[in-house]
């Protein structure tokens, strides 16, 4: 599985992908929640930051473009602020927005989120405030979007519909466009709106939709994989389906196609924010599609992507890369903890568009003692990954005279990577660290000593990007140096 993962992963190309559906503009207001008002008993929150990101079928899109299709986008988004601020989003990632119909009649939907945070790091959802028009658009706002469908549908490789029920997949524009993809031979994937008439996506290729979508439509309670595989054959049958993907949270995504049906189980993941990941599940799954993969493929590629990306904070896209690095960690392929550099920069880089916290200090860690195992212990407090640069042999003899080091730089590591306390390894030449961490810029350099922060090399570097430095204390007494001293004056004595 391991390399059909990454052939399908690398014969992704840049499909032209048709995504229609409603486009939403999510905002996100970051505020220090400090205190509380005298008002009422809620936070008070000093705004520090806006943010905004793709959401609902620009979502798709988004996702599309990072893995690198080319979509193209029918829909509708008002004449606003937030209309202009999203279709320039889009087109800042590649996407057509040439077939978006802009609108004074209706708002841009828009959804935007208040975040607190403590202590200016710990982000909490508060507060949820859309803005929206449900209604059907105008006969002739459909009527427009089914022009633009049929002129562009022949180029397309594949049609999404992302719908959130927001008045654009209307039955009649549904219906037709399902028509329509299927006279032209075109795949058409659904990721369908919450409730129990599905019937406006009857003969589509694929269905997605989530455990709750699905108990709704079919009318029972998904809790196991034998519900599961109940419900999907039911939409099969009932909506003239090829394939219909559940997906189930923890549990993975029910695959049932003509042939019959499975459980694609997924790798145990810490859940940050679900937002968002029904997109990239839907963008994934057709990008592996339009590269002539089979299902079974598809749908692993899909789960992996969803699973990156509820590791992250709101909707957020995944990439390629973090679809490869992830694919060789669930398979065993990336356990090394020692990698060279640039190895080293590219996981870190990985690693940060998760979240990640990483702790960087270094040493010769020639003799390993209860000393340097505190001392790592205490670095693994400080973050998400500890990384240990390693003076290489020849550094060690420089720093330390020339009958230093005891243990060779590989068998150093490997002791090292043995550690439950670090994450990576890596071994520098030169004698100074500072080229190193420029090189890793981390976040929180940590060094032990008795001294203050200007003691320790590369702080003034660590603190102009806004990284914080640690000095750790170190236990009294114990050192490499003292533990070779010790053990010559024991073989002198005997």
């Amino acid at each position: 599985m391991y390399e059909q993962l990454l052939k399908t992963i690398g014969n992704l190309g840049s499909p032209r992908i048709l995504v229609v559906g409603d486009f939403m503009l999510d905002a996100y207001v970051y505020g220090d929640a400090g205190r509380i008002s005298p008002e009422a008993p809620v936070p008070v929150l000093t705004v520090t930051k806006t943010e905004y990101r793709c959401g609902g079928a620009a979502s798709v899109a988004a996702d599309l473009a990072a893995l690198g299709a080319r979509p193209i986008c029918i829909g509708v988004v008002g004449g606003d602020a937030e209309g202009q601020t999203l279709t320039e989003m889009l087109t800042n990632l590649g996407v057509d927005t040439g077939a978006l119909h802009r609108t004074n009649d209706r708002p841009t939907v828009s959804k935007r989120r208040i975040i607190g945070l403590a202590q200016h790091r710990h982000k909490q959802q508060l507060m949820r405030i859309d803005r929206e028009v449900t209604d059907p658009v105008p006969i002739e706002v459909g009527e427009g979007m089914l022009r633009h469908y049929r002129e562009i549908l022949p180029c397309a490789d594949i049609v999404c519909l992302q719908d959130y029920n927001k008045g654009v997949l209307t039955d009649p524009i549904c219906q037709q466009m399902v028509g329509l993809a299927k006279e032209a031979g075109k795949r058409i994937l659904v990721d369908p709106t919450p409730g129990r008439e599905y019937a406006k996506y009857s003969g589509a290729t694929l269905l997605t939709p989530n455990r709750r979508e699905a108990s709704t439509a079919v009318g029972f309670e998904i809790s196991n994989e034998a519900d599961a595989g109940r419900a999907a054959e039911h939409l099969l049958k009932d909506l003239s389906l090829e394939a219909v993907v559940i997906t189930l949270d923890k549990d993975g995504a029910y695959l049932a196609t003509r042939e019959g049906g499975e459980l694609i189980s997924i790798q145990p993941r810490t859940v940050y924010d679900v937002t968002g990941a029904g997109d990239v599940v839907l963008a994934t799954l057709a990008v592996s599609l339009a590269a002539e993969s089979d299902y079974p493929t598809a749908v692993h590629l899909a789960n992996i992507a969803g699973g990156v990306e509820v590791e992250k904070f709101g909707a957020a896209t995944v990439t390629q890369s973090e679809m490869i690095h992830e694919i060789a960690q669930q398979y065993g392929k990336r356990t090394n903890k020692v990698r060279s550099l640039d190895e080293l920069q590219d996981e870190l880089a990985w690693r940060r568009a998760r979240g990640q916290t990483v702790v960087f200090t270094n040493g010769c860690f020639d003799v390993i003692h209860r000393g340097h195992v505190e001392y790592l212990e205490s670095c693994r407090a400080h973050g998400d990954l500890v990384v240990v640069g390693l003076n290489s042999d020849s550094s060690v003899r420089e720093l330390k005279g020339p009958g230093r080091p005891v243990n060779n730089e590989h068998d150093r590591a490997e002791v090292l990577s043995g550690m439950e306390a670090v994450d990576f390894v890596t071994v520098f030449e030169d004698p100074s660290v500072l080229g190193l961490i420029k090189a890793l810029r981390p976040d929180i350099l940590i060094k032990g000593g008795d001294y203050d922060k200007e003691g320790v090399v590369g702080w003034e570097f660590v603190e102009s990007y806004g990284g914080k430095i640690v000095v750790a204390p170190l236990v009294q007494g114990k050192s490499s140096t003292a533990t070779i001293e010790k053990i010559n004056t024991l073989r002198t004595d005997t």
